[in-house]
């Protein structure tokens, strides 16, 4: 048993709903999945009861949005399996707000560029907790002016040099790793050579990080190989994860193209209840030591 542990759905950016979602992981023979939207949690109970009529277990997750605030890089942290989610939510709530901030900056900036209106982007992200770079590219698409999500015109508005693009005043991944430890959920490294993170994953153990995402479309063989002798080195938790966005992914997989293979799945479903035995284990040691 494999499980894709990267899943957007339309409550983030991607296109498809939470039960078209979990139909086509059944459809595609893959019994485990989570739900990782972007800075969101809404969907994360539903997903479990629809996950269970449909024989698909559906573990609870997130992607965090985070920076490093001395360089300014981006850095993605999955978070899954948390018992207290109320400190994640108000990160949620915090990069959110950043996010629609930018998003609005942006929006009107391509209204500029082409003749589209506000209203019809908006009607685009509908669905939606925010609004995100694909949702005016829909909406671009819709009107004509390009056949493609990505491509020459995402390039010219959001990578040139004349970009429209406003980056959110996101957390700093060491406050995020931290909320992540104290919700009591798992903290996993999202692909590493998307956004070049290879220079701080030893600061990031240092800070409690407890794996890194392995299996992705970004990642090559050279690079899986990388990251698995480093998770290897620092007895690191594994996972891989399609990263689907349906439509709006950036190239042509599905959900289970790329997995968590299941003796990694196994160990991660496992890790909690292992902490806490070793944890009660170093509890009962210190006891008889102080009683010696």
């Amino acid at each position: 048993m494999s499980g894709d542990l990267h899943c957007h759905t339309k409550l983030s950016d991607g296109t498809l709903g939470l039960e078209e979602i979990i139909a086509l992981a059944a459809k595609r023979g893959i019994e485990t999945i989570a739900i990782t939207d972007h800075d969101c949690l809404a969907g994360t109970v539903r997903a479990k009861i629809i996950g269970e009529r449909n024989g698909i277990k559906v573990i609870p997750g997130v992607e965090l949005s985070a920076v490093d605030s001395r360089t300014g890089k981006n850095v993605h942290i999955l978070a899954y399996l948390f018992d207290s989610p109320d400190r994640i939510e108000g990160l949620c709530h915090k990069n959110a707000t950043s996010r629609k901030r930018a998003g609005q900056y942006m929006m009107l900036k391509a209204a500029k560029r082409y003749p589209i209106t506000a209203d019809l982007i908006l009607k685009c992200s509908q669905g939606s907790t925010n609004l995100y770079k694909q949702h005016i590219m829909h909406a671009l698409m819709q009107c004509g002016y390009t056949m493609t999500i990505y491509g020459e015109v995402y390039d010219d508005l959001f990578n040139s040099e004349n970009s429209i693009y406003v980056q959110p005043n996101f957390t700093d991944v060491f406050e995020v790793l931290e909320a992540v430890k104290e919700a009591g959920g798992i903290s996993v490294l999202a692909h590493p050579a998307l956004y070049d993170n290879f220079d701080i994953i030893d600061e990031l153990i240092a800070a409690g990080l407890n794996g890194l995402e392995v299996w992705h479309p970004t990642a090559t063989k050279e690079t899986e190989e990388k990251l698995i002798a480093i998770a290897k080195k620092n007895k690191l938790l594994m996972t891989g994860g399609s990263d689907f966005h349906g439509m709006y992914n950036h190239g042509a997989w599905s959900i289970g193209d790329y997995v968590t293979p299941k003796q990694q799945l196994s160990e991660i479903l496992n890790y909690k209840t292992k902490i806490k035995r070793q944890q009660k284990k170093l509890a009962s040691l210190a006891e008889a030591e102080a009683e010696g």
